[in-house]
């Protein structure tokens, strides 16, 4: 990447909603502050908390967020956005309301002369049975189809539901269970020949070593604390929003 060229910043796991306004607030800043001076962000899904479809974009407080990040992609910063798993129902609507690229999970990237593998992570935590059937499940085209010609209020309660049934099985489940497996980890880097893994979904923040490659985990963000990865001419760091060297925990 030459010296001259902006950074390539990555975020995940915001879980931005009306219940954390700081968090809300950090973002906003964050858009202001060091996305503007960025030439491409890469938002590696649950940049909310919960998205039931595109019609939520009818609430003020999501709509607010479409319309800040469509602001700094009209200002220059190419904007990507990859679903996780509270948001994959994000779709064409909301990518043209936010100014965004939808990208696919997974997607290869090369930068700062590495080929990047960018994932939202959840799709590797293979341990989780229960978990990947829920998951092929609810991201099959019908159950999505479906789903969205339900009445907007249901949905809205139905999905607090699912989260309370989630979050009541993760309390659980053993914790390497709910992280990536280092064997499909592996895998999926031999098979898309990458030299970094850069994911998010387990709020494990850290840089581990995988054969001579490179696992980055983008911390969460929460009660206005969070973090991002930039990538320079320097390589590759992961940082706190104050812009601090992230206490890696390798």
């Amino acid at each position: 990447m030459p010296a001259a060229q902006r950074p390539i910043l990555f975020i995940s796991d915001l879980h931005l909603s009306p219940a954390d306004p700081a968090t809300a607030d950090a973002f906003v800043r964050f858009l202001a502050d060091t996305a503007r001076e960025a030439e491409a962000l890469y938002i590696l899904g649950d940049l909310f908390e919960v998205w039931i479809g595109d019609d939520q974009l009818h609430e003020t407080f999501y709509a607010d967020v479409a319309r800040q990040l469509g602001a700094i992609a009209d200002g220059g910063v190419a904007v990507y956005f990859m679903a996780g798993n509270r948001d994959f129902l994000c779709s064409d609507r909301f990518a043209s309301a936010a100014g965004l690229t939808l990208l696919a999970d997974p997607t290869v990237a090369t930068l700062a002369g590495q080929r990047l593998l960018l994932t939202h992570g959840d799709a590797l935590c293979t341990d989780d049975a229960s978990y990947q059937r829920f998951r092929r499940i609810v991201r099959h085209p019908l159950t999505q189809w479906l789903w969205l010609r339900l009445p907007y209020r249901w949905r809205i309660r139905q999905a607090a539901q699912i989260r309370d049934q989630s979050s009541s099985m993760n309390r659980r489940k053993a914790a390497y269970i709910m992280d990536v497996n280092p064997d499909a980890v592996a895998e999926l880097m031999r098979e898309r020949h990458c030299d970094a893994l850069v994911h998010g979904h387990t709020h494990r923040p850290a840089r581990h070593a995988v054969g001579t490659g490179t696992r980055w985990v983008l911390p969460d963000w929460h009660a206005g604390v969070g973090g991002y990865l930039r990538v320079d001419a320097d390589g590759l760091s992961l940082l706190t929003l104050d812009g601090l060297p992230w206490p890696l925990l390798d």
